[in-house]
């Protein structure tokens, strides 16, 4: 039952998320975005369509269906110990999270990995489209690392479908150019992944970009010293997106797909550390 509901619980939570922070963001935007809707939202829309149909082309066995082999055949850490199924689920959904940090922040670390996710942060506006905006490489990169934590870990396969509607719906949101109150941030941020929270890892400037990597559980950030409150530059100043790729052309869904394989990419966020006290600046193209 659970195997044979999985793609409409997804897609329902998907299509469902995505046009209550459409909305919001209508009624209640954060930022005055530099390119029209029209000119982003069909290429980063087509790129979700396309990289879903690849996902269920290539893998056939979604995450959910190698869960339930895994149970049937006791592969995996959960598996092999006796727990309450409330207490499996919970690790399962807490161990994935912190996958998943782990990988982001190895997406910013090796150049050949930063070529993939940096079409990612190529987006010159930050909204709930950029939530769906990865290069197809990364999501079938991605969609590996997934099944291999799924195998190892033994993650019950109820675990692994709220894992997969969690992830969705909180990209979404932590992308939203919305208005929070202050007071509200500052609180939801202990518990989720805020959007002034997530912006800042969309900052040109690279200690901004190479920080607050989590997407579900804001927690990971500040457990290993890659939390940032604010951007200096403040959140309707700050400068969206890299140096590269700033043409509004760029934002095209040919261009997009070919972004990995223009360029230098020895510039990579994380190959650029600046010392705690070193004064903001942005990066430009022709840096």
């Amino acid at each position: 039952m659970l195997l044979s509901n999985e793609p409409l619980i997804r897609l329902g939570a998907f299509l469902g998320v995505f046009a209550l922070m459409a909305a919001w963001e209508l009624l209640a935007p954060r930022r005055r975005l530099s390119l029209s809707r029209w000119q982003r939202w069909p290429s980063n829309i087509a790129l979700s369509a396309l990289n879903t149909a690849l996902v269920r082309v290539l893998f056939p066995t979604a995450a959910v269906a190698l869960a339930l082999v895994g149970e049937q055949r006791g592969w995996g850490l959960l598996n092999a110990i006796q727990l309450p199924p409330w207490l499996a689920l919970a690790i399962a959904v807490l161990a994935l999270d912190l996958v998943i940090y782990l990988q982001h922040v190895l997406f910013h670390a090796v150049p050949a990995l930063w070529r993939l996710h940096r079409m990612h942060h190529a987006d010159l506006d930050f909204d709930v489209t950029t939530g769906a905006r990865f290069h197809p490489l990364e999501i079938l990169l991605s969609t590996l690392i997934k099944l291999a934590a799924v195998a190892a870990l033994g993650a019950p396969a109820a675990a692994v479908l709220v894992f997969e509607v969690l992830l969705n719906a909180t990209s979404m949101f932590n992308h939203g150019n919305v208005r929070l109150p202050a007071r509200l941030d500052r609180v939801l941020r202990w518990i989720v992944v805020t959007p002034d929270m997530h912006r800042v890892h969309h900052s040109i400037v690279p200690r901004e970009t190479n920080s607050n990597f989590g997407f579900n559980a804001p927690w990971w950030d500040r457990l290993f010293g890659t939390y940032r409150a604010q951007p200096e530059a403040g959140h309707e100043a700050m400068t969206i997106g890299i140096g590269q790729f700033r043409a509004p052309r760029e934002q095209w869904l040919d261009r997009m797909l070919i972004q990995p394989f223009r360029d230098d990419a020895a510039d990579y966020p994380l190959g650029r550390r600046e010392p705690p006290g070193a004064p903001a600046r942005d990066r430009t193209p022709a840096e």
